[in-house]
């Protein structure tokens, strides 16, 4: 299993909308979340940045990724959360930026 932390920005004005639409995530994209090895997965917010943790138990994240990212409905449901998004210089519309793991205790 591996834990993964990343962040991307919230705009100002979008921050009631998007929490408004995690509040009632999709059933098919809960579902492709879980098909795709991803458990445990949270999305906190401090002001207008974003972090998501999940667990990944599969075998191979990027063909995990990929499936995630060719399913109609993921690709519908980020039609609607990415331009509520704002994210880090260099990174494409809805991409998170991956952060770097630097302690963990059980």
């Amino acid at each position: 299993m591996q834990r993964f932390g990343q962040i991307i920005g919230v705009k100002p004005d979008q921050i009631e909308a998007y929490e408004r639409v995690h509040a009632e995530v999709w059933p098919e994209v809960l579902a492709m979340i879980s098909e795709c090895n991803i458990y445990n997965f949270s999305i906190f917010r401090h002001e207008n940045l974003l972090f998501a943790y999940f667990e990944y138990s599969g075998q191979d994240f990027a063909a995990d990724m990929a499936k995630m990212a060719a399913h109609p409905k993921t690709q519908e449901w980020w039609t609607v959360t990415s331009p509520m998004q704002q994210p880090f210089e260099g990174r494409a519309p809805g991409e998170w930026a991956i952060m770097k793991e630097v302690f963990h205790t059980e």
